[in-house]
């Protein structure tokens, strides 16, 4: 296959960090950008080439004059929806203006795709269809949801009136070595961070809420299918978004006694009241994405023992 120069945002990230690493081993050249505000510099792959850099800066203009990248895959975002409540403006600054920036440095110098990381987590709302396929209605809850969709819709503008060919992934619940276990979104992180602490896990509400857990490995093949699939037209913004999920819908609770039994532990579990605008249910139907070829490859069991143990042998070398 072709050489490509490919841009990677959020590329220090946990999920970016993954993806660069696989187009790496695909023989791509990587260049990612990072303001590292969450991303770490020991998750970026020594072959790849970093330039910390908000993508709201000017000079993402500059970089992309410079190389000329075939393909960007755009992981950077303001992921807590918390903040997004708190603070609109500032979500909307990096998710919608950051995107604008890219997507116009993209266009002046002929990029062939871009990859735009959506939520199916949220740009659903409270779904009345479980699993939730790409046609369902989209009611944003959040202003994060708001611009995660917003960002589509500037994407569905930019291919139909300019051109620019992309693809949307709406992932579910993704989770995985590198994960930041202090982040608003990295349940399983915190949980395998508290077990190896034997500290008592903490549930919102009952528990019974439910969420589709997806192994960041397969994430990344859904990117990698997402880089290289033939296209096809069609109007509106589904006809270039997949769901990335499993299609599995995993309570709280039941995440905890998986976990509890990887880690040999049993510990008491503080309940405290259910967050307010909190999802009861998300989980996807990733029919679409499965027609092209693509399949989970890890169980929920299989991917946690992996989350569990990397975790514990960070800590251990930490420690050594």
């Amino acid at each position: 296959m072709p050489i490509r120069k490919v841009l990677v945002t959020g590329g220090a990230g946990f999920i970016g960090s993954h993806v660069a690493d696989a187009y790496l081993e695909r023989g791509d050249e990587v260049w990612i950008v990072d303001d590292l505000s969450s991303g770490r510099m020991e998750n970026v792959p020594a072959r790849a080439e970093f330039v910390e850099m908000d993508i709201r800066d000017p000079e993402v203009r500059t970089l992309f004059e410079d190389v000329r990248f075939d393909l960007v895959n755009h992981h950077a975002a303001q992921i807590d929806v918390r903040f997004s409540v708190a603070d609109p403006a500032g979500d909307a600054s990096i998710n919608l203006m950051g995107l604008l920036n890219l997507t116009e440095a993209a266009l002046d110098v002929g990029t062939q795709r871009m990859v735009f990381v959506s939520s199916g987590g949220v740009v659903y709302g409270e779904p009345e269809q479980i699993p939730t396929p790409e046609s369902a209605p989209k009611l944003p809850l959040s202003p994060y949801g708001v611009t995660k969709l917003g960002g589509e819709y500037y994407l569905n503008y930019y291919r139909r009136i300019h051109g620019l060919e992309y693809v949307a992934l709406r992932y579910s619940n993704v989770f995985g070595p590198r994960q930041d276990p202090h982040g608003e979104a990295g349940v399983v992180a915190i949980f395998c961070s508290r077990l190896l602490d034997e500290r008592p896990l903490t549930v919102f509400g009952d528990g019974e809420q439910t969420r589709d857990y997806v192994y960041v490995g397969d994430v990344v093949a859904a990117n990698m299918l997402a880089s290289d699939t033939e296209l096809t037209d069609g109007p509106g913004l589904d006809a270039r978004a997949f769901n990335v999920g499993t299609g599995t819908g995993t309570s709280v609770l039941q995440l905890a006694d998986v976990l509890e039994g990887i880690a040999g532990v049993s510990l008491p579990r503080n309940h405290e009241p259910a967050r307010p605008g909190e999802l009861r249910h998300s989980t996807l139907d990733s029919g679409l994405i499965r027609s092209k070829g693509w399949a989970p490859a890890f169980t929920l069991e299989r991917g946690l023992q992996e989350t569990y143990e990397y975790i514990a042998n960070q800590r251990s070398r930490a420690q050594a």
